[in-house]
């Protein structure tokens, strides 16, 4: 049974939205765009809520084109190839719902934006599963743990892509990989940089395939670690993982966080120096990571909490950094006395705890780089509780045709 509905918005997850109406309740329709008429069937629920699977699209939105992607649909990395803009709009309305509480009347066109292009990404997280004598490597389906044997992705950078396809021939040889894992693959200025997590230690022999693998396919380290929570141990090396930052050269851990590209990095750069007061005194940033903007605004001091990250910064001669976990010991108020300025980078969960101690210090300046609107969402409306005002926001879509949404929000007393 199928029934025809019109799209009245795209939701949290771009899905289209379709408001309950007489007998059937909200029906959600991946891969439908604003305004269009639908012919959908059932697909399943959630919550309260019925998914809708696209039959027959009766009424185009003059936005949609065609998918560049073989695997749009079944691949869960992209969700909005097939909209005209990427979903750039999107993730600006996304932003300006996340910043209401500071700046309720602020429109999503108000924003500076910037948008990856594609084929540049040099970064990627990727799903490993043994199935007799071959192996899926790929990302996950959308909404699911299966697993997307990836032929061809026009995100990521062409090298990547070629590493995929020799994992593919390699795995099934090593006896590292019982069933299932991951890996994680990072492009550096010497090569690319893999860690592989599974879920069985490497034999005597899987090290020397590893090593033959690395030298031919040009890698300069590969690394392996026992499931998700495992230490990373070093298999091979063949250079040093070299990521440089601001002329700095920096060698970066196993699995460590980059972000999506060089540009990307670059745009969320001068969203912060734009950000930054002309008359400042100290800086403190929080969630430094390996020292991806660390290097260049040298602050007074930074915090990370990755033990590995904070030797890498340390190495790469700053050393103004303290490992602490901000999310059980955020800095206090009487630590942040004197600070003008203080600049966050969390991971996907926020900062609740230490966004509350910064509006208890009156901090004059954060600058928040988010990557979650609904986390910035909570952590604005509580400095707006405090007294804070949205200064600017820049939304920054380095993630192409995802629904991950990398923002740069800076709020002033």
């Amino acid at each position: 049974m199928t029934i025809a509905l019109r799209v009245a918005r795209l939701g949290a997850e771009a899905d289209g939205v379709c408001p309950a109406e007489g007998d059937h309740p909200t029906i959600y329709v991946p891969y439908a765009l604003d305004g269009e008429l639908v012919e959908v069937s059932e697909a399943g629920k959630r919550g309260d809520a019925l998914i809708g699977q696209i039959e027959r699209i009766l009424e185009p939105s003059p936005h949609r084109v065609e998918p560049v992607c073989q695997h749009f649909g079944i691949c869960g990395g992209c969700a909005m190839q097939h909209t005209d803009d990427g979903g750039l709009g999107w993730k600006a309305g996304q932003v300006a719902s996340a910043l209401k509480a500071v700046a309720p009347d602020v429109l999503s066109d108000a924003f500076s934006t910037w948008q990856s292009p594609p084929a540049v990404r040099r970064r990627i997280d990727f799903g490993l599963r043994r199935s007799g004598k071959t192996v899926r490597v790929g990302l996950h389906r959308a909404r699911s743990a299966e697993i997307v044997d990836i032929q061809h992705c026009p995100v990521i950078d062409p090298s990547l892509m070629e590493l995929i396809a020799a994992l593919r021939i390699v795995l099934p040889t090593l006896a590292l990989l019982k069933r299932e894992g991951s890996a994680v693959a990072n492009m550096t200025e010497n090569g690319i940089d893999l860690l592989l997590r599974t879920d069985r230690l490497p034999s005597v022999e899987d090290r020397t395939l590893l090593a033959a693998f690395a030298h031919q396919h040009g890698l300069a380290r590969i690394s392996w670690a026992e499931g998700e929570r495992g230490r990373p141990e070093v298999l091979c090396q063949l250079r040093d993982p070299v990521i440089t930052f601001s002329g700095h050269s920096i060698t970066a851990p196993p699995g460590a966080f980059l972000q999506a590209s060089r540009a990307a990095e670059d745009a969320i750069m001068a969203a912060i120096e734009a950000g930054l007061p002309k008359k400042r005194r100290k800086i403190v940033e929080l969630f430094a990571g390996i020292g991806t903007f660390t290097l260049r605004l040298k602050p007074g001091m930074a915090y990370e909490g990755d033990e590995a990250a904070v030797a890498a910064v340390k190495r790469a001669g700053f050393g103004q950094i303290t490992r602490r976990d901000l999310f059980r010991q955020p800095l206090q108020a009487a630590e942040l006395r004197g600070v003008d300025v203080v600049i966050l980078d969390p991971p996907h969960a926020g900062a609740a705890a230490q966004c509350a101690t910064l509006a208890q210090a009156k901090v004059p300046r954060i600058i928040y780089v988010s990557c979650n609107p609904h986390a910035l969402r909570r952590d604005a409306t509580l400095l707006a509780g405090a007294g804070y005002r949205l200064v600017s926001a820049s939304v920054i879509d380095q993630f192409l045709w995802s629904t991950q949404i990398e923002t740069v929000a800076v709020f002033s007393l």
